[in-house]
């Protein structure tokens, strides 16, 4: 009876050593999925907000997408071949000329030269104006007589040779301003100097009778 009971103490000692340690098998799914899951999260780039469209900008015409958002440059556009569609700016037009602008005015006044040319007119140039009665001719007159640097209102020189040809009783007098400079120049017909001089600036100056 002892030897029996001997030998099952015996048998069931050497069942238990044979038998490895249990792991729970529920607990190795878990820690998986949970790494598995923050890789995920970290490859998974995170919804940036769109940029805004700057400031002042339209869409072109026929533009379907949406100007915050950033696939939206790239759509179609309005004739419906691929490629960008930029932002339309829109453009500001300037204020029309003044008359009050400009900086070519001058005030003309003719003494003795007949054919009703006599008086006192006002002209503006650039843009033209006033009651002059040939403003675009007059102006021409004085951008020619300023190419290269000149003075168009320059007097004769002192040591200028000028023959003795007379010219007529007329005088003008111009005042004002003229490429941003005063002026106050005075014509005469007395020589074939000032004859010469003030042909040139005709019409600012009326064609006169000898």
């Amino acid at each position: 009876m002892l030897r029996r009971l001997v030998l099952t103490l015996a048998a069931s000692a050497a069942a238990l050593s044979a038998v490895p340690a249990a792991v729970p098998a529920a607990a190795l799914p878990t820690a998986t999925t949970a790494s598995a899951a923050s890789a995920a999260a970290l490859s998974t780039p995170s919804a940036l907000p769109a940029p805004a469209p700057p400031a002042g900008t339209t869409a072109p015409a026929g533009f379907t997408g949406s100007l915050g958002s950033p696939g939206s440059l790239s759509s179609l556009g309005p004739t419906g071949s691929a490629g960008p569609v930029p932002f339309v700016t829109k453009a500001r037009t300037p204020p029309p000329a003044r008359d009050e602008d400009s900086r070519d005015r001058l005030t003309v006044t003719v003494h003795d030269a007949g054919n009703g040319a006599d008086g006192t007119y006002e002209l503006r140039c650039h843009p033209g104006g006033g009651s002059h009665p040939d403003v675009s001719g007059a102006c021409a007159a004085l951008d020619r007589g300023a190419q290269w640097g000149k003075d168009p209102f320059a007097p004769v020189p002192p040591d200028a040779l000028c023959t003795m040809q007379y010219g007529g009783p007329a005088t003008a007098h111009v005042t004002g301003t003229w490429a941003g400079r005063p002026v106050d120049a005075r014509f005469d017909r007395g020589d074939g100097c000032q004859i010469s001089r003030w042909n040139a600036l005709t019409p600012l100056l009326p064609t006169t009778r000898s």
